[in-house]
């Protein structure tokens, strides 16, 4: 029996806020093949953090089918969380090293169940670094903020 090799996405995606916290806007770039998709989306009061989560969580929600996902973050709180952190977390009950509760516990778990749908490969990208993927998802999370204001 032969499987059938599963899509393949690139994503990039990025969080924004205006003040911490503040409005805040979340961006992502999905391209597989010739398609391509952008996605954004604002919060009136929120933490830069969160908005971060929330764009990985939106370009992962987006996809219909399980896919072989190459996701390109420039959040170390989200790829130390997702390759660190995680663990140890669920082991703990949702309680960190210091016994304390997770911050932001509701989206980190929403993430987990997403990546869980999926073979998600972690890119870290450097922001503002000239990463095209990654300055398209920038200005969508911007445009997330604006969204707010009309």
């Amino acid at each position: 029996m032969t499987t059938t090799p599963l899509p393949v996405v690139h994503a990039w995606t990025d969080g924004a806020c205006k003040g911490n916290p503040g409005p805040g806007g979340w961006g992502a770039v999905l391209q597989s093949g010739a398609h391509e998709r952008e996605l954004f989306g604002g919060e009136e009061s929120t933490t830069n953090n969160r908005m971060e989560l929330t764009a990985v969580i939106e370009a992962l929600r987006a996809l219909n089918t399980r896919c072989a996902v190459t996701l390109h973050v420039d959040s170390a709180y989200v790829m130390n969380g997702m390759q660190s952190w995680l663990p140890g977390w669920k082991r703990n009950g949702w309680r960190t090293a210091a016994k304390k509760p997770v911050k932001n516990e509701d989206l980190w778990r929403a993430l987990d169940e997403q990546v869980a749908r999926h073979q998600v490969q972690w890119v870290w990208v450097k922001g503002h670094s000239g990463d095209a993927g990654n300055e398209r998802a920038d200005a969508l999370a911007n445009r997330g903020v604006e969204s707010l204001r009309t």
